[in-house]
């Protein structure tokens, strides 16, 4: 591994053995808990971010390839709907099963990654923009450090529901690390 690409892949680890953790603790109940803000209860956040690799694999790996690809191909690309669709096949996994799927997307993400360097970090991407956000250029290595903390995002997202949950001293350490809470919060706001 690359030794500027290392740091992002360890926040990439170690959220989302955190995120494991976390959902393995949540009872069924909790679980099906909707979410305020969003159309999903809880286990939807969970069966998005086991999916999320899979879509975000083929843009990564035409990046590395030197494309100026973007997520969706190209094309007008509703992220909403697409996540929408894959949380919707997913609804009545058992969340070991959906862990399962996530662990072995995420292994070939980490593989991938292998092939990242200092030039794939710094060369400018074109991100397409969703509901929430306009397409842009960016640095693809300032891309990433902010989509490594995905889990971290969603998390926070998910403990809308699980207010009971806020305090537990694992989370809320995670939570309010410097760096993952200006993501939580700029996401927050661009949601808004």
């Amino acid at each position: 591994m690359d030794a500027s690409v290392q740091p992002v892949v360890d926040v990439i680890v170690a959220d989302r053995a955190r995120f494991e953790r976390f959902v393995r603790s949540l009872s069924d109940e909790e679980l099906l808990r909707p979410v305020p803000e969003s159309t999903w209860v809880v286990k939807y956040f969970v069966s998005h971010l086991a999916t999320l690799d899979a879509t975000i694999i083929p843009w990564f790996a035409a990046i590395v390839d030197g494309s100026t690809a973007s997520l969706g191909g190209g094309k007008a690309f509703d992220i909403d709907a697409y996540n929408d669709a894959k949380v919707a096949k997913r609804r009545d996994r058992p969340i070991e099963q959906i862990l399962a799927e996530a662990a072995r997307e995420r292994a070939d993400l980490l593989a991938l990654m292998g092939r990242f360097g200092d030039a794939t970090l710094t060369q400018s991407i074109h991100f397409g923009g969703d509901s929430k956000r306009p397409a842009s250029e960016i640095e693809f290595g300032r891309y990433l450090r902010g989509w490594a903390r995905h889990d971290a995002i969603h998390t926070a997202d998910m403990l809308k529901a699980l207010p009971e949950r806020r305090g537990e001293p694992e989370l809320a350490a995670w939570l309010a690390e410097p760096e993952v809470a200006g993501f939580i919060e700029f996401y927050q706001k661009a949601m808004a």
